[in-house]
């Protein structure tokens, strides 16, 4: 049995917090009543800031589904430097390709902030497939937009000049945790600098010179460490052209 779920102490059933089911892209064609099937399957945990969800390496015998809360995969490079993968947020999951190849997480997963998790696992799944045909749709349909981005960064990383690269994370975050103000879009970075430079491929230091380069060029407005007020996004992008 998974580490995970022995260390689980509650049900999702009688967890108090919003059923995460109901959440997920790959349950997103399921009825109430499979809904409540899922919930009964499934177990609860919480993670602090900073505690490691799951290692690299790990069979994790089910599927980790994000309640609430945010997360980073990641694995290390040859040299021993971290390189971020994913941010995961509300509703996102880890573990679909041990679900239907057994095969072991490439990746390890961290919480980034307090982080309440959900466990399913692999033979009840398997069950829940065989009852509701259309999960396999919808875990098809996910894949294929987790391929797309992954091909999205694969191009972003072939961006030879940093600031390209900044320029596409800062259009990344925009679209998932940017706010539209009077002055512009607000974008509250998920990353620390030093976890956004592992994202990106760059040096922390080279993207505090090229967000401070363009805050001197009028571009964007620095607010703290973790918010950036870009005054003209669209603008902003076509610099990478």
């Amino acid at each position: 049995m998974s580490e995970l779920v022995t260390k689980a102490t509650i049900s999702c059933q009688d967890c108090t917090h919003s059923l995460c089911v109901g959440r997920v892209p790959i349950f997103s064609s399921l009825g109430q009543e499979a809904l409540d099937q899922i919930a009964a399957l499934v177990t609860q945990r919480d993670f602090a800031k900073g505690e490691l969800i799951v290692p690299e390496g790990r069979d994790l015998g089910g599927l980790i589904i994000i309640n609430s809360g945010r997360v980073k995969t990641f694995r290390y490079t040859s040299d021993g430097r971290e390189r971020i993968l994913q941010i995961l947020t509300d509703g996102d999951f880890v573990g679909e390709k041990n679900l239907l190849t057994r095969q072991r997480l490439t990746y390890s997963a961290e919480a980034l902030v307090d982080t309440k998790t959900c466990f399913i696992s692999r033979e009840a799944f398997h069950r829940l497939m065989r009852e509701y045909p259309d999960i396999i749709f919808d875990i098809t349909s996910e894949l294929c937009r987790r391929l797309e981005r992954l091909e999205g960064m694969i191009q972003q990383l072939g961006l030879g000049e940093a600031t390209q690269r900044v320029i596409a994370v800062l259009w990344e975050f925009a679209q998932q945790y940017g706010e539209q103000t009077d002055s512009g879009t607000l974008i509250s970075l998920p990353l620390s600098r030093e976890d956004l430079a592992n994202y990106i491929g760059v040096t922390r230091e080279t993207i505090s010179r090229k967000l401070n380069q363009m805050q001197a060029e009028g571009i964007l407005r620095l607010i703290g460490n973790r918010k950036v007020l870009v005054y003209d996004l669209d603008s902003l992008v076509t610099r990478q052209h």
